[in-house]
């Protein structure tokens, strides 16, 4: 059982997610095609822009959600859904993340979903990254493990590869079985002690790797992050 002082700070980060994901909901405007992101965060900003299209201050868009779980808050809203086929081009997404750094590179995958994540946020004109303050290093992976999909056939061997990268990984679990993706695939959660020093190197040598689908390395994609804190909403943009 939690203490008073655990559940108030659950509800006082909960506070602040849901502070960043309604500021950066009320960045979309009538007609736009919506990325909807995954996770606690982003769930706030999916539930804000239900409210809106309810309440009328929203019209006319079409949304691309980024996992099953998403997909099926957005049907239960009314959120009218399309698919990246049928919209190739994204105007505005809206996804969490697990650390940003100053550059606005970003980790993220904790949830689960990094593979569809970074499918979108490459389709998408302007990616909103929406965080609390505690997801804020100077250097990626003092914080967060990286999040790498492997496909399932031969994923020891892809971890032994892994682990020469100088990663400790730990496989993800879904109680006492390995946690499978919406692709069908596992996560292999590798956290490397001293910080990522050149994340583009680290990125392009895990996708080198045979097994690999992808990696919760997000470089280049952020263009804005909102960041909420106890002294209120700070928006951060991507140096030109």
């Amino acid at each position: 059982m939690q203490s008073n002082s655990q559940q108030t700070l659950q509800v006082s980060i909960d506070a602040l997610k849901q502070a960043a994901g309604f500021r950066a909901a009320d960045c979309i405007t009538d007609g736009m095609v919506v990325g909807l992101g995954s996770g606690s965060t982003a769930r706030h900003a999916t539930l804000r822009v239900a409210a809106r299209l309810s309440e009328g201050s929203l019209a006319d868009i079409v949304a691309i959600p980024t996992s099953d779980e998403t997909e099926r808050l957005a049907r239960e809203r009314g959120i009218p859904l399309t698919t990246l086929d049928d919209h190739p081009r994204i105007d505005i997404t809206i996804d969490g993340a697990d650390e940003v750094d100053p550059e606005l590179d970003i980790i993220k995958g904790l949830g689960g979903f990094l593979v569809r994540e970074k499918i979108v946020a490459y389709a998408t004109e302007h990616e909103i990254i929406v965080v609390d303050h505690s997801k804020r290093v100077n250097l990626l992976g003092t914080r967060s493990p990286v999040p790498v999909e492997v496909v399932r056939f031969g994923w020891r061997n892809t971890m032994a590869a892994l682990e020469r990268t100088g990663a400790h990984i730990q496989m993800r679990m879904a109680g006492n079985a390995p946690y499978i993706t919406d692709e069908g695939n596992y996560i292999l959660d590798c956290r490397y002690p001293d910080g990522i020093e050149a994340p583009a190197d680290l990125n392009a040598t895990l996708n080198t790797i045979p097994g690999v689908v992808d990696n919760g390395l997000f470089l280049g994609v952020a263009k804005t992050v909102i960041i909420a804190s106890p002294d209120g909403i700070e928006i951060v943009k991507r140096r030109p």
